[in-house]
């Protein structure tokens, strides 16, 4: 008789091989040579900051080929931009690391690179990563000078105190003026001109001297390697297999695998079960310490959101512990699924895309005509098409958007507050939740500092621009003989449509456009409801300034006469305030000639015919159902 098999032994040798083979494929241990952490001294953390189109990630790919990472002339241009959208669109969207080896006099660096976008709309992007930083690369175009987005940037690497390189590039080009534009950063940073470095990142010219720059102008971090582990977290991004990951900074002490660690918002513990240095592939390393920026996981349960921190369990946990400042956001919109049975895959594309871009805020919201959804905050109009168009490239999850709104602020009037409302002054950020005009004691309205470089010559043009969308001048400043900076305090509700795209095209393409925060201020507004046949379609509602009421429901009228499709029976569109029209047009019926069959006889014939018609058109009116083409809620506002 054989011998029995016992079930019992099965399950202990299939687990001893189950967590073998986790060890070896999972985590993949590295090799000891691998394992030796850096000493802080020869690690430089530096980002490459710039205005759109400077040439941010072409110098990337020249740095990436010095310090061997790609090979010269490798045929995927911008190896750092590894979205789909980003290579579709030409812009940089995230900001990513790169650890390159680099040897200088003898001596192995590390140095930590981060990429960063230009566009204003991903500037949170920038702030995270000069957290991580000592210096920076500021890449100015010699052919068109100091932008807006250079006096951002500039300003944002002074507030966190790091050494900046100043560097012209595109100095290969024809219209090149590399001593213009010295004069022009002497004068708006007050920056040596004998520091300035000029290269060319797409030829390579002076890309290596820029790089002994880097490591003989920017500091070391600072650590304390005999400190307990602290790290904060810059990115975060989710894996099918291994959960999510986060991009840390470690500020103290060292990290393991396999060591329990906790993080500061959170009691939970949890073990390091992924170390790896980005390079930008993952390269697994088995330990990493202060100064270094690492990829850390602590598998498929382990948590992490941008701005915590990650710690040892040692460590102590005090109120000055700095974390990142909250991400105001500029533009809210109702993001709802195609067909309410796909809510579960867009819930789950949405949270994991979140991950990867923390500067959305995600509320629930519903729609008596779309359905169960979100109310997501953006920091701009780019930002809400990249996060739908990545949502569809990278999920296959296709999204309907509403009309995006700016967030106003109101203060209820007495002491009885309406029950929904928990203060006297409540953020809106959906024109919905307004309550009755009788319950508002005043409204308060966003704005924003505009900062305009441009050719002098365009300087009337542009004022004219600023003070049609309610814009304050400010005092200005030359530039240099040809360019000037102004400045305009303007309501960010006439910024964020198309105030950017109107800038372009009366300055032919040559100012630049770059804003900031400056908090709510005491405004006029209402809101304006939009009707179909009489039917209030909520989510084209919008809160204007009275300024601009009848502009802007000519304009909202018009845009839907054009988007919305002839149907079987006449459309009218209404722009309502408070049962006041203040504009309406109309979208004729398809027409079909029900008399075309005669061909004589008496005239009451064809007057009977056409009766019938009428009252059939009549009786379908009122039962139909408009239909709005899905990319109208976010068009309609755009010229």
């Amino acid at each position: 008789m054989d011998k029995l098999i016992n079930p019992i032994n099965c399950l202990k040798k299939y687990s001893l091989i189950s967590t073998k083979l986790y060890q070896r494929i999972i985590i993949k241990r590295p090799s000891s040579s691998d394992s030796k952490i850096p000493d802080a001294t020869r690690i430089r953390n530096f980002s490459i900051v710039a205005h759109v189109d400077h040439g941010k990630s072409t110098l990337a790919d020249r740095l990436l080929e010095i310090t061997g990472v790609i090979k010269p002339g490798t045929e995927h241009a911008q190896i750092l931009d590894q979205l789909q959208v980003e290579r579709e669109r030409g812009i940089t969207v995230k900001a990513v690391t790169a650890s390159l080896n680099y040897t200088y006099n003898g001596e192995q660096y590390l140095l930590n690179l981060i990429d960063t976008p230009g566009h204003v709309d991903f500037a949170n992007e920038v702030v995270r990563s000069v957290t991580a930083c000592q210096g920076v690369i500021m890449l100015v175009d010699a052919n068109e000078g100091v932008q807006a987005q250079t006096v951002a940037v500039h300003s944002l690497a002074k507030r966190n105190n790091l050494y900046i390189i100043p560097t012209l590039n595109k100095v290969d080009l024809p219209r090149a003026n590399p001593d213009k534009v010295k004069t022009q950063l002497k004068t708006v940073f007050g920056i040596d001109p004998d520091t300035v470095l000029s290269i060319s990142a797409k030829k390579g010219w002076g890309v290596e001297e820029l790089l002994q720059s880097v490591i003989k102008r920017i500091p070391p971090p600072v650590v304390k390697l005999d400190d307990p582990f602290k790290a904060h977290i810059i990115d975060t991004w989710h894996d099918k297999y291994r959960g999510v990951l986060c991009l840390a900074y470690i500020h103290s002490g060292k990290v393991q695998l396999g060591q329990t660690v906790k993080w500061r918002l959170g009691s939970k513990q949890q073990i390091v079960k992924y170390l790896a240095l980005l390079r930008p592939h993952e390269e697994p390393i088995e330990e990493a310490g202060a100064g270094q920026v690492i990829m850390v996981g602590c598998g498929p349960k382990g948590g992490g959101s941008v701005g915590d921190q990650l710690l040892s369990t040692d460590y102590s946990v005090s109120g000055e512990d700095v974390t990142l400042a909250p991400v105001r956001h500029m533009v809210y919109a109702g993001v709802f699924p195609a067909d309410q049975s796909q809510h579960t895959q867009l819930s789950d594309a949405i949270k994991k895309l979140s991950l990867n871009d923390s500067a959305v805020s995600i509320t629930p919201d519903s729609s008596p005509a779309l359905g169960q959804g979100w109310r997501i905050g953006f920091l701009g109009l780019l930002h809400l098409d990249v996060f739908t168009q990545r949502l569809l490239q990278e999920y296959k999850a296709e999204a309907i958007l509403t009309a995006p709104s700016v967030p106003y602020k109101i203060k209820v009037m007495g002491t009885k507050i309406i029950r929904q409302y928990k203060g006297e002054e409540v953020i809106i950020t959906n024109p919905l939740q307004l309550p009755d005009v009788k319950n508002i004691a005043e409204y308060f309205e966003p704005f924003v500092i505009g900062t305009i470089i441009t050719p002098v010559e365009y300087i009337g043009s542009i004022t004219s621009l600023c003070i049609d969308r309610r814009g304050t001048p400010l005092p200005s400043h030359a530039v240099d003989d040809k360019m000037t900076m102004m400045q305009y305090i303007l309501p960010l509700s006439e910024v964020v449509v198309d105030f950017h795209d109107t800038l372009k095209s009366i300055t032919s393409g040559f100012a630049s456009f770059d804003y900031q925060d400056y908090g709510f201020h005491p405004s006029v507004l209402v809101r304006m409801d939009i009707l179909l046949n009489g039917t209030l379609v909520e989510e084209l509602s919008t809160i204007v300034h009275v300024s601009r009421l009848e502009y802007n429901a000519r304009r909202l009228a018009e845009k839907l006469k054009e988007m919305i499709p002839r149907q079987m029976v006449q459309v009218a569109i209404q722009a309502v305030v408070g049962g006041k029209v203040y504009a309406r047009e109309t979208i004729k019926a398809y027409r079909k000639d029900v008399t075309a069959k005669l061909y004589g006889g008496d005239v009451t014939r064809r007057k009977k015919l056409l009766k019938q018609q009428a009252e059939g058109k009549k009786k379908m009116r009122s039962v139909a159902n408009i239909n709005i083409p899905r990319n109208t809620f976010i068009d309609v506002l755009k010229k």
